[in-house]
């Protein structure tokens, strides 16, 4: 023994005997060094040898330093299938300073290993992962060497291990096999716990990443390591007090009494104890009773109030010398799921109350910004999640195909009030429940919860992505006589396991199996219902690229739409980076390629036509540029139609259904530059649809419609107060700027957190009083106002007809003027037509307009331009484009 007094013995001495006067040096410190920055990279015959930034992946090291080009240009994805098919290592060496090496213990920490890996320090081995959701740590102290180090980290293929897995799974299927082949990807996904959509997906690349995709660092301390701060606040109505629930999960060098300290000094509350910290890894849970005589500010989604929050301080001490401190962000807010019955309907309403106010749901889904995690910008995310709130949107679905996103993205959600519906990262298929996959799957699980049950802005789980409804409606050809054991299956995975693990760490947040789901009806049908499509109960995914989508009757009136969408391509700014001019047409192999959904090139055009005379220039770019145009005006509308018919439906039951209080589109952003669901493109532009998605969602809406000839509006409110509107109503001819005539309807009360109808006329009855109008030459705008004449809400519009039967329209002709002044960048317009479709577009200049893709019907109107990197007036007007409508043909 080289010590003369080891840490701990001297705390003891100290306590007993009231010995030394001071302690050894910084014996109370937890020392740490980052083990980020420069690797080495080799492939299974070293014929590559190369520097590898960590966090990081393979495909990134091999751009950053030349030996591919970006893998996201043309064809590369398949031209780079081999690197996933290839074994990989990873190594450093590092030094140790000797005050981290007399440490009591000390621990490398892997916070994520992309996927599979064997590691070794200076040639002994420390283990094995197998889970690209876990953090992995080893005890290393007798290992740390004078002098270099070297870590070792061997990966396998995660293609062939998937494989292997498969082929061990002798028993019985385990579906689906592959991804369909439209999708050119990879097989037996559901055998390896890593993003499930790196083998690709209907909207994305297969890029199967390895590498150390999270940090990596040593740890060393000699009394005790946190390693997880959870708060949970729970309300007591009973008492209507709050109480939070602290969750130290800590690793004791040994047993040892210490003194632990909670306090929430905001709210003047406060918890001091004796704690006897076990030698291990234990968890230990505590509760700080809140102050009564101090308001409590609530955390509120965006649109309903603001998202305050709290400091937690954690301190602990061994004697008089502070072993432990910690501080952490604490919201309050409740959260629940009602699943009630409903008045004139056989089923169960759906919707979430936040802090005892119903709130209906307004949103996207999220997919992984990038399939190279590494890089997934501080700024990227900020960006995306920044504009999901301009665009009114109060919640996002994590998908469960992607990943578990990184702190900083929940950390923004709280910041901007955006809820988080968190999937479980299982999705599209059924999945093995061998000892070893259950015990990985349930420490992923731990963590995760343990990692994010802290944040507000999260109010549910959800175990799966549509794999309840890929068992109920037999997606898979699964034979009658086996469908128990897959049931079996389902259930031991998601209700036995995940779900157990959940309700145990997490009482603050509802639970759901699945989704699609008929959430409590499920339940009672065994976990696995009749149809969990039923828009009685729970939530609904769906998809229809064959019905007119401007026909509100093609639609469920669900209780819940937590997926529908359409397709659209990106800009041509966003595809031109990695394509060629030979890839610039409708046709070619590259437009092909990047679309991954069966027949979704054409089912685009085949929508737009219906509405819409398609592209015809006789210059190629043109038609190409045109034709991305049109596909973005017909997802816009779409969406636009779909979102607006469950939002009029919030107050309604219509045959047993309505009562809807959420609309999640599919989706928010995209993987790479291709056509997909998405209203942002990669990179961040804003399409067509998510502009329009910034009236749709807007806290008043008015709603218009036909059913039977007759115009209905609807004034949508998701206010908390009550508001008395009227609806304004005003008759353009397509012919001509100044308007034809205006109705006024009466004013109504409407309801906070309702939707009312407010005007109903036949549409022949009011084209009539207009005089000189036809559903052929006319159309319709519409706003709300209020008593005192002041707008609520956007101004929408109602076409009378389809576009392409319009008469009267005519070529706007439009002029455009960039200025810049003290408040930013504006657009001065100025239109000699009515102008449906007004698209303004400043290329490869990042930023946003104020509003766009938008009827004109004013001779001048002024849009802003917040730009996202220095700019200026003559550089917009360069990149600036004007298209309408008309200008296609």
């Amino acid at each position: 023994m080289a010590r003369l007094v080891t840490p701990v013995i001297w705390a003891l001495s100290w306590l007993v005997f009231g010995v030394l006067s001071s302690p050894p040096p910084a014996w109370e410190q937890r020392l740490e060094r980052s083990l980020n920055g420069k690797w080495r990279l080799s492939n299974s015959n070293r014929s590559l040898l190369l520097p590898a930034a960590v966090p990081g992946c393979v495909h990134s090291a091999l751009q950053q330093q030349g030996y591919i080009q970006d893998p996201y240009f043309r064809f590369n994805d398949l031209l780079y299938q081999w690197i996933a098919l290839d074994n990989w290592t990873y190594s450093t060496t590092f030094t140790v300073p000797p005050q981290m090496r007399v440490k009591q213990k000390a621990l490398l920490i892997f916070h994520g290993v992309d996927t599979v890996a064997s590691i070794s320090l200076n040639s002994v081995a420390l283990g094995t992962t197998d889970d690209m959701f876990r953090r992995y740590d080893f005890p290393v102290r007798d290992l740390l060497r004078d002098g270099d180090n070297v870590l070792e980290v061997g990966f396998v293929s995660p293609v062939l291990y998937a494989s292997e897995r498969r082929k061990a799974h002798s028993s019985y299927a385990v579906p689906p096999e592959c991804p369909p082949d439209v999708q050119k990807g990879q097989c037996h996904v559901n055998f390896i716990r890593k993003e499930q959509s790196s083998f690709s997906w209907d909207w994305g690349p297969s890029f199967p990443t390895v590498g150390l995709w999270k940090g990596v660092r040593l740890e060393a301390f000699d009394v005790l390591q946190l390693i997880q701060l959870s708060s949970l606040p729970l309300y007591d109505r009973s008492g209507s007090r709050w109480r939070l629930r602290v969750e130290l999960l800590v690793d004791a060098v040994q047993t040892l009494d210490s003194k632990v300290e909670l306090s929430v000094p905001g709210l003047a509350s406060k918890r001091t104890l004796p704690v006897r910290f076990l030698q291990g890894r234990l968890q230990y849970n505590f509760t700080v009773d809140i102050n009564q005589s101090r308001e409590v500010k609530l955390w509120w989604p965006n649109g309903h109030g603001d998202q305050p929050f709290y400091l937690l301080a954690v301190r602990g001490f061994l004697g008089k010398f502070l072993i432990l401190n910690k501080e952490s962000k604490v919201f309050f807010r409740t959260v629940e799921l009602i699943q009630d019955p409903v008045v004139g309907s056989p089923g169960l309403s759906f919707y979430f109350r936040v802090n005892g106010r119903p709130v209906f749901l307004k949103g996207s889904n999220w997919i992984p910004a990038h399939s190279f995690q590494d890089r997934v910008t501080p700024a990227s995310l900020r960006s995306l999640l920044q504009s999901a709130a301009d665009a009114n949107m109060n919640a996002l679905r994590v998908w469960g195909g992607g990943v578990y996103e990184q702190d900083l993205f929940y950390d923004i959600c709280d910041e901007l009030g955006i809820m988080v519906w968190q999937d479980f990262m299982f999705a599209c298929a059924m999945y093995p429940t061998d000892d070893d996959f259950i015990q990985t799957v349930r420490e992923e699980v731990t963590q995760q919860v343990r990692r994010l049950k802290s944040h507000p802005s999260i109010i549910v789980w959800s175990g799966n992505n549509e794999n309840e409804a890929a068992l109920a409606t037999n997606w898979f050809s699964i034979p009658a006589s086996l469908k128990p054991v897959y049931i079996k299956d389902y259930v031991t995975l998601y209700v036995n396991n995940i779900r157990r693990i959940v309700q145990e760490e997490d009482p603050s947040r509802p639970f759901l199996v699945s989704s699609p789901t008929n959430g409590a009806e499920s339940e009672q049908e065994g976990w696995v219902a009749a149809n969990p499509y039923d828009p009685r109960y729970g939530d609904v995914h769906f998809y229809s690229y064959v019905h007119d989508c401007w026909d509100w009757r093609s639609f469920p009136r669900t209780r819940f739409a937590s997926e529908y969408g359409f397709q659209s391509w990106p800009s041509f700014s966003t595809l031109q980076p990695v394509s060629v001019q030979e890839d610039w047409s409708y046709g070619s192999d590259f437009t092909s390629h990047r679309q991954h959904h069966q027949e979704g090139n054409q089912q685009m055009l085949q929508q737009a036509a219906l509405h819409f005379i398609l592209p015809n220039s006789t210059d190629p770019l043109k038609r190409f540029t045109d034709s991305l145009y049109i596909t973005q005006v017909m997802q816009a509308e779409c969406v636009k139609t779909q979102t607006e018919f469950y939002r009029r439906s919030r107050s309604e039951i219509v045959e047993g259904k309505g009562h809807t209080m959420g609309a999640l589109y599919w989706q928010l952003n995209d993987i790479w530059q291709a056509p997909s669901w998405s209203s942002i493109e990669f990179g961040g532009k804003w399409k067509m649809l998510h502009y329009f998605a910034q009236h749709f969602f807007a806290t008043v809406l008015p709603v218009g419609f036909e059913d039977d000839d007759t115009l209905f509006i609807y004034a949508v409110s998701d206010l908390s107060r009550d508001l008395k509107l009227r609806a304004v109503v005003t008759v353009y001819a397509w012919s001509d700027l100044d308007s034809v005539c205006t109705l006024t309807s009466n004013l109504l009360q409407v309801p906070g957190g309702s939707a009312v109808a407010i005007f109903r006329q036949s549409v022949a009855a009011l084209l009539a009083g207009c005089g000189r109008c036809t559903r052929l030459t006319c159309l319709l705008t519409f706003h709300l106002q209020n008593e005192d004449g002041i707008q609520q809400g956007p101004t929408n519009r109602h076409f009378l007809c389809k576009p392409k039967d319009a008469q009267g329209l005519q070529r706007p002709n439009i002029t455009a003027k960039v200025r810049e002044d003290e408040s930013g960048f504006a657009v001065a317009l100025h239109s000699a037509a009515v102008a449906p479709f007004v698209w303004l577009d400043v290329g490869n200049v990042p930023g946003r307009f104020s509003s766009n893709g938008f009827l004109m019907v004013t001779r001048n109107t002024t849009i802003s331009f917040e730009a996202w990197r220095p700019t200026s007036a003559a550089e917009l007007s360069r990149s600036l484009t004007v298209t309408t409508l008309m200008d296609l043909y």
